[in-house]
């Protein structure tokens, strides 16, 4: 059993930049479910260069948290890596400030890793304000091209796949998640590093679940809203979908991709969305890199001989649950 394992426990590990008011509703959440798990634990805190009293506030108030200062802004994929590295127990939780987890959250995520082959878990993640679904298990849509064409759908059972975990409230395996060098610093600032880190880990032949009877409540996010315009916002979540799909779509489905997408140019100059060419031109300057990280990521993965294409993957996810849950059926 992995719980008699030394260094068996829960590294949590907040991104915050100027959050100092979330830290104040939501770490006492995050203290009570670690509490109510009884295994040892440390809440590190990876704060962006915030410019409000976030860094005060912790040290006056959390004198435990390791609080991992960042110098410079570096967005949520290098910031949140600045924290799992100095992640020191089994499992790290990774954790959006303005969550709040439910006492009993751990509890039954904890069998998951039990299984030598589970990268993580994630939960049920309702809005705080009136219990609606916001998040749950990730369904993959039937689509030729489209790789973040996914449902949330709530499902009442063991073992779910889930296309990918929420970076919001993902519990994870430390070892794998550092052999997959964290998430993926090319999609700095934001968006769309948590999908691109589930599907790597499932690459790698490991698996990601969802639980519904963990569950945690979210208010309605403001934190990229409120620190970067809608033109920015769309621009660069553009950009990121660019190089998702280039960096798992492999073979003629990456080259028709390619062509398709090109051809979409033409269609967005005529519609007016002038943003879409902005973000080519960043996905342009950022994809010598993505290949290099894409060529060395399979290299890796074959190596081990673990590697499992994007279209396998997607197979194998929807047919389990189509098969598990009569989904579609």
């Amino acid at each position: 059993m992995q719980n008699n394992k030394a260094n068996w426990g829960i590294s949590v590990v907040i991104p915050n930049y100027n959050g100092r008011l979330l830290l104040e509703q939501n770490l006492p959440f995050t203290y009570a479910a670690l509490k109510a798990v009884k295994l040892p634990y440390q809440v590190i805190i990876a704060d962006d260069a915030s410019t409000d009293d976030s860094v005060a506030y912790i040290t006056q108030n959390y004198p435990d948290v390791i609080l991992i200062k960042g110098e410079e802004n570096k967005g949520f994929s290098g910031n949140i890596n600045r924290g799992i590295m100095a992640a020191g127990l089994d499992l790290v939780l990774l954790l959006n400030s303005d969550i709040k987890l439910t006492e009993n959250y751990f509890l039954s995520q904890l069998p998951y890793f039990n299984h030598a082959d589970t990268f993580g878990v994630m939960g049920l993640i309702l809005d705080e304000t009136d219990d609606k679904m916001q998040e749950a298990c990730k369904y993959p849509v039937s689509s030729v091209f489209k790789i973040n064409h996914i449902k949330n759908i709530r499902l009442d059972g063991d073992n779910a796949y889930t296309f990918y975990l929420s970076g919001a409230n993902a519990l994870v395996n430390r070892q794998k998640l550092l052999q997959l060098g964290g998430f993926n610093e090319l999609f700095s600032p934001f968006y769309h590093e948590d999908l691109d880190l589930s599907l790597r880990a499932w690459e790698s032949g490991f698996k990601c679940y969802y639980d519904d009877s963990a569950v945690c409540r979210h208010a309605v996010s403001v934190t990229i809203k409120k620190h970067s315009s809608k033109k920015k916002i769309k621009t660069i979540s553009t950009r990121n979908k660019l190089l998702l799909h280039y960096f798992h779509l492999q073979g003629l489905r990456l080259y028709l991709w390619a062509f398709i997408t090109f051809l979409s140019l033409l269609v967005r100059w005529i519609s007016g969305k002038l943003y879409y060419y902005q973000a080519w031109w960043l996905y342009l300057k950022r994809l010598p890199q993505m290949r290099i990280y894409k060529r060395n990521f399979i290299q890796a993965a074959k190596s081990r001989q673990q590697y499992m294409p994007f279209i396998t993957v997607k197979a194998i996810i929807k047919q389990a649950l189509d098969k598990q849950f009569n989904i579609n059926k």
